[in-house]
C-alpha cells in the first residue's frame, strides 16, 4: 500500500536529499572538548543545529535535549516508533584519495565523504522517509520520532541522557548497520586485569612491554624491551616463532637494551580471526627466551597459557561457547603494559546470547586467579535479542523484501549499536548486504541508489507500523 506514491516522491526529491546529506557532511562533527551548551564540542553542536533547522524547514516539530540529542516528530500522536540515528563521526584520518573528508562529492553512483554512510546519510534518508509520509498526506494514528544523537562513536552518553528524560517507544530501529535486520547483538566483556610482583634485578630480564592502541582493536604491533640478551639468540627464537605464528619481528637497540617489535595484522575486536595478534605473538617469543626466573616471568607465562596465540574464542580460559542465534564467543587480547613491578592488560570479548556472568565472568576470574592475575570487572554487558517472530520484525523484513526483491532475514553482530539496551530495538539498514562502505576508513561512501531505496523502505515501515 502506497508503494508507488512513496517511490515517486523519493525519486522526485533525490537531488534535494543528496544536497542535505552533503550539507551535514561538510561539518566536522567528531567529538571535541565540552563547551557551554555543547556537550561534545562545537562541531557536533553545529551538525545537530543544522539537522534540526533542516527538519523544521520541512514543517516538522523539533526539540533539543540540552545539546545531547535532537528529535523530529511526524505528528502529535502516541509513541509508536523511534528511529535512532547519529550525526557524530569518527576522526577523518588519512589516506583519502577520491575527495577530502569534509568535501562530499558524487562520483560513479556513490556519495563520498566522512559520514555519508555512518551515519549522516542514513539519518537524512530517515528524515526524507518522514517527509514522504507527511507531504503525501498518508494518514497515521501514531507518531514516529527521529532521534538524532551526537555521541554514538564515543560511548553513546547522549542517548543515556535522552532516556533519563523520555521513555523508549514500543518499537525502535537504528539505520546504523546493514540490511535486512540485526536482531541480535552479542554481549560484551571489556576485560581489565592486573598483577603485581617484587622487582628483580637478575639478568637476562624483561624491562617493559607496551602494546595495543584501543580496547576494541586487535593490535598489529607490540613492543618489548629486554636486557642482558644477545641479539643473535633473540633472532633465532624469533625466526621459530614467525614460522609457527606468522608474526614478524624487528630488533633494534635502546642504549644497551634490545627492543623487540612484533608485527602482526590489526583487526576489529569483534572479528579477531581477521587479524594476527601482535601481543600474543610477542609473548610467544618472550616465552622462548632464557629469562631469569622471577614473578614477572611467571605472570607472563600464565598469561600466555590463558590467552595463547591464535586462540580467539576463549578456549584456554574455559569460556568457548556458541549458540544458533548469535554464533561463537570471541576474545581479543588487545592491550598490555608491563614493567618491573606489575602488569595491566585488557581484552575484548563478544558474548553469544547463551553467555551469563556465571559461565563467562566468573570462569575467567577463577582461571586468572589460578595464575595470580586479578580480573577487575564486576559485571559484563549482557547480549541483546529481539524475537524474530515478532510482528515488528516481520513488518521490517516485508518492507525490505518488497523494495529490494531480496530475501529478508535476521542476523547477529558482534558489534553494538544505539539500541543495545532497548527492549524492542533492532538495527535496520542503511547499507545493503555485501557493500563495504569503508566506514571509519578513508574514502567512506554511500551507494546513492541504495540510500534512495533505504529511504523508501523506511517510509513504508512508518506507514505499516504507525497507521
Amino acid at each position: 500500500m502506497y508503494k508507488e506514491k512513496i517511490d515517486a516522491f523519493i525519486d522526485a526529491h533525490r537531488q534535494e536529499m543528496l544536497d542535505d546529506i552533503c550539507e551535514l557532511c561538510r561539518i566536522n562533527s567528531e567529538k571535541m572538548p565540552y563547551e557551554e551548551g555543547m556537550p561534545y564540542g562545537p562541531g557536533a553542536a553545529e551538525a545537530l543545529d543544522t539537522a534540526l533547522d533542516m527538519a523544521a524547514g520541512y514543517g516538522f516539530e523539533v526539540i533539543e535535549y540540552d545539546g545531547y540529542v535532537g528529535c523530529v516528530d511526524l505528528n502529535d500522536g502516541p509513541k509508536q516508533l523511534d528511529i535512532l540515528a547519529h550525526l557524530d563521526i569518527v576522526p577523518a584520518g588519512e589516506g583519502w584519495q577520491v575527495t577530502r573528508p569534509f568535501e562530499p562529492i558524487e562520483k560513479d553512483g556513490r556519495l563520498y565523504g566522512r559520514g555519508t554512510a555512518d551515519d549522516k546519510g542514513p539519518a537524512v534518508a530517515a528524515l526524507y522517509a518522514m517527509r514522504a509520509v507527511k507531504e503525501l498526506g498518508i494518514p497515521l494514528a501514531k507518531n514516529v520520532r527521529l532521534i538524532l544523537g551526537t555521541d554514538e562513536e564515543c560511548g553513546s552518553s547522549d542517548i543515556g541522557h535522552y532516556y533519563k528524560i523520555e521513555a523508549e517507544a514500543p518499537m525502535t530501529f537504528t539505520p546504523d548497520a546493514e540490511f535486512p535486520v540485526t536482531n541480535v547483538e552479542k554481549g560484551r566483556l571489556p576485560g581489565h586485569f592486573t598483577a603485581a610482583w617484587e622487582a628483580s634485578a637478575a639478568l637476562p630480564k624483561l624491562v617493559s612491554i607496551n602494546a595495543g592502541t584501543k580496547l576494541n582493536v586487535v593490535p598489529g604491533k607490540a613492543a618489548a624491551v629486554v636486557a642482558g640478551l644477545e641479539a643473535q639468540a633473540v633472532e633465532k627464537a624469533a625466526k621459530e616463532v614467525t614460522e609457527t605464528t606468522g608474526i614478524k619481528f624487528r630488533l633494534s637497540f635502546e642504549g644497551n637494551d634490545l627492543v623487540i617489535t612484533a608485527i602482526g595484522v590489526g583487526a576489529h575486536a569483534m572479528a579477531p580471526e581477521d587479524g594476527n595478534n601482535a601481543i600474543t605473538g610477542l609473548l610467544s617469543l618472550l616465552a622462548k627466551l632464557t629469562l631469569a626466573p622471577c614473578g614477572q616471568v611467571d605472570a607472563l607465562r600464565g598469561l600466555l597459557k590463558l590467552m595463547p596465540h591464535g586462540d580467539v574464542n576463549g578456549t584456554a580460559l574455559g569460556v568457548d561457547m556458541r549458540d544458533e542465534l548469535s554464533g561463537r564467543l570471541t576474545l581479543a587480547f588487545s592491550m598490555l603494559k608491563v614493567d618491573e613491578n606489575g602488569l595491566d592488560g585488557e581484552f575484548d570479548s563478544r558474548l553469544p546470547v547463551c553467555a551469563t556472568e556465571e559461565s563467562v565472568l566468573h570462569v575467567i576470574r577463577e582461571a586468572m586467579a589460578n595464575e595470580k592475575l586479578s580480573l577487575q570487572n564486576e559485571k559484563m554487558t549482557p547480549p541483546h535479542y529481539v524475537d524474530e517472530n515478532s510482528s515488528f520484525i516481520k513488518t521490517l523484513l516485508k518492507a525490505y523484501e518488497d523494495y529490494t526483491g531480496r530475501k529478508g532475514q535476521c542476523q547477529a553482530t558482534g558489534g553494538g549499536t544505539y539500541v543495545h539496551d532497548l527492549k524492542n530495538g533492532v538495527a535496520f539498514g542503511a547499507s545493503m548486504p555485501g557493500t563495504d562502505n569503508r566506514m571509519h576508513g578513508a574514502d567512506e561512501f554511500a551507494v546513492i541508489g541504495k540510500l534512495i531505496t533505504s529511504a523508501k523502505i523506511f517510509a513504508q515501515v512508518i506507514v505499516d507500523l504507525c497507521s
